[in-house]
């Protein structure tokens, strides 16, 4: 079992280095950066605090404020007043941003149907749920 698991582990960082890649060279269309992309589509539907953000994404604040920077200066978000905290403001997308977004998702949708294509769907479903419990198990562990 943990040879199994240790070989899992490995292929999921693969699995996620080749992902990476795919997803550098789709947002790169748009001339964003997967980062960027990641940081669009977590305050695509609700605006969100730097630091929630951040926590949403499992990276550093100081990142995201970087880059949410500098996706305001180039018009893609912006800051809003916070009700809740007034040193904090919330991010949110522009329509600008939401159209990259847009545009950055159907071409990433695309390339998934064509992999996925000789894939059965309920070996994706399996699959995502197996990755979920291992994550639950992960987080279970590491909360002690």
């Amino acid at each position: 079992m943990t040879d199994e698991m240790a070989l899992l582990v490995a292929d999921v960082y693969e699995a996620a280095g080749v992902l990476r890649k795919s997803g550098e060279a789709v947002a790169a269309t748009e001339g964003q950066t997967q980062a960027r992309w990641q940081l669009l589509s977590a305050v695509s539907e609700t605006a969100l605090t730097v630091a929630q953000t951040a926590r949403r994404l499992g990276v550093a604040r100081q990142g995201v404020q970087r880059i949410a920077n500098d996706l305001v200066h180039e018009g893609l978000a912006a800051f809003q007043p916070n009700p809740h905290h007034r040193s904090s403001p919330l991010l949110a997308l522009t329509p600008s941003g939401q159209r990259v977004l847009r545009k950055m998702t159907d071409r990433a949708s695309e390339i998934h149907r064509v992999v996925a294509a000789d894939i059965p769907p309920s070996e994706i479903a399996a699959a995502r749920v197996l990755l979920h419990r291992l994550i639950d198990q992960m987080r279970r562990y590491q909360e002690g």
